[in-house]
């Protein structure tokens, strides 16, 4: 309303009132958003049939964005959302008259069904969209499909699902090729199966010709399974080959030197880029300052830093924040802090790696009080933590006697329709009912149920334990009754997990 009374009296300012209607749209869509991700997350599905309460906020007469279908799946993912609420909100999208499909949307739904190991319908929504929409098929919709598969099933399970991607789902929509090998190696090098990825790349060698992008795919994997030696050798057979190093070659070797407390190799292949006129990107420098922290040189990360704009490349939020991890791993708090306050000055703004790092850092020196400043600066500006930063203050909260804290960040979360991962939960559980509040304990457990989200067997224990000696019966038959409800809706286990 506020905003809608500025709009008028700014008429006769054209200028200010294009950017007032353009803060007031971006305001409205966002509520929207939360909005229509909470209704989906406080569903009672599968009890109840979610369509029909989609179609009531949702009509078929209101035309639908794309923006709006997108950002929906995205919280829904961030919030670790049950995959058949997901997959029930896309496939009512599909039918919705004024909405054309978009990849993005496609795949945001097939990574939270993968994610939560729902492959068989994650297979039959691929199946479909090859008959219905084959544009949506896309190299990334395949990379998330394999990455899922070769993280929880065998190696020969996803040698069989990229044999099925080529015979069924996209045939006659793509030719197997050079970039479809790279998806497949690169699921492997994802889950550091370095042994599988170079087996498949032997195996399959002669069906498809390798490109650079293939040998980089590979020299990261050796990289992330944090074998220097490996990476080297590697990239030797690379050259060998006849593969011309890139700016993306280097900033692998440059990044897994730097990892590996390296930093002056580093260096040395930083100013051998420079001698072959090979120019140092973006990630090359952010990713020298992040190492320079982790040696604790901050004269040379601060030099990299500063140095930036005379290398006509301008700091995003990588750079900043790899500068603030830098500062905070050298105690240099004060600084850390004002360049949060000049991302903010300068419109960069701040991700979860930027709260992650400063929270880390006040709690390992300024403690609960600096936190806790820190924590009223991001709720105020309304921004929704990641799983690793939610769990991290979780039990910060817990271990420092303030569950009041922990629950409420609980209930921020809740209502901005995020539901909190199950590692949250364990530590909440247990913090309050070692303080024998119970009842919110429950109250927090029959939240993630009716989102359809497991509870943990160590939080099921500890509550079963507090609410039988509560002769609190009726409220643990209740949990019983959800856990077994929704355990009929949950996949099967893996073999990994059974074993």
């Amino acid at each position: 309303m506020l905003l809608a009374k500025k709009l008028k009296r700014c008429d006769k300012f054209p200028g200010i009132s294009d950017r007032l209607a353009l803060l007031f749209s971006t305001t409205t869509q966002s509520s929207e958003i939360e909005r229509i991700t909470r209704i989906i997350n406080d569903h009672p599905f599968p009890d109840q049939p979610l369509h029909p309460t989609l179609l009531q906020h949702l009509p078929q007469t209101t035309p639908l964005s794309s923006t709006l279908v997108e950002n929906v799946l995205g919280r829904l993912f961030a919030a670790h959302s049950n995959g058949l609420k997901a997959l029930e909100f896309f496939k009512f999208t599909l039918q919705h008259p004024h909405f054309t499909p978009t990849p993005d949307a496609f795949e945001k739904t097939l990574h939270i069904l993968a994610r939560m190991r729902y492959f068989d319908q994650a297979w039959e929504l691929m199946s479909h969209v090859q008959r219905t929409h084959p544009s949506l098929l896309t190299l990334k919709s395949m990379s998330i499909m394999l990455s899922r598969i070769s993280k929880i099933q065998s190696y020969e399970e996803t040698l069989e699902a990229f044999d099925r991607m080529e015979r069924e789902i996209f045939v006659g929509i793509r030719k197997f090729g050079s970039e479809e090998f790279n998806v497949l190696l690169q699921a492997f090098c994802t889950q550091k199966e370095m042994k599988e990825a170079r087996s498949v790349f032997v195996k399959l060698l002669s069906r498809f010709a390798p490109n650079n992008k293939t040998m980089n795919i590979l020299l990261l994997g050796f990289k992330e399974s944090g074998d220097v030696t490996a990476m080297e050798m590697f990239y030797h057979e690379m050259v060998l080959r006849g593969f011309r190093p890139s700016v993306v070659t280097y900033n692998i070797r440059i990044d897994g030197y730097c990892k590996k407390g390296c930093f002056g190799d580093a260096m040395r292949l930083f100013e051998e880029m420079e001698r072959v006129a090979c120019l140092p990107s973006l990630q090359t420098i952010t990713t020298l300052i992040h190492g320079a922290g982790l040696v604790r040189n901050i004269h040379q990360a601060r030099q990299l830093f500063d140095e930036m704009p005379k290398r006509n490349l301008k700091p995003d939020i990588g750079a900043y924040n790899a500068m603030i991890s830098s500062l905070i791993r050298c105690r240099d708090l004060n600084a850390a802090m004002e360049l949060m306050d000049e991302m903010e000055e300068k419109r960069i703004g701040h991700d979860n790696v930027t709260y992650h790092t400063v929270f880390f850092g006040l709690m390992k020196s300024s403690g609960l009080e600096g936190v806790c400043k820190l924590y009223d600066r991001m709720i105020e500006g309304k921004f929704v933590p990641k799983t690793r930063t939610v769990v991290m203050l979780m039990k910060f909260f817990c271990v420092n006697c303030r569950v009041d804290l922990g629950l409420n960040l609980w209930g921020y979360l809740i209502d901005r329709g995020f539901c909190p991962h199950g590692h949250a939960l364990d530590l909440l559980v247990t913090g309050l009912c070692s303080r024998g509040r119970w009842e919110e304990a429950f109250e927090c457990s029959k939240q993630m149920l009716v989102r359809r989200r497991e509870v943990s067997e160590a939080s099921y224990r500890m509550l079963q334990r507090y609410l039988v000696l509560a002769n609190a019966n009726e409220k643990l038959e209740d949990l019983d009754r959800m856990i077994k409800n929704l355990q009929s809706v949950l996949p099967p286990p893996t073999r990994q997990q059974v074993a």
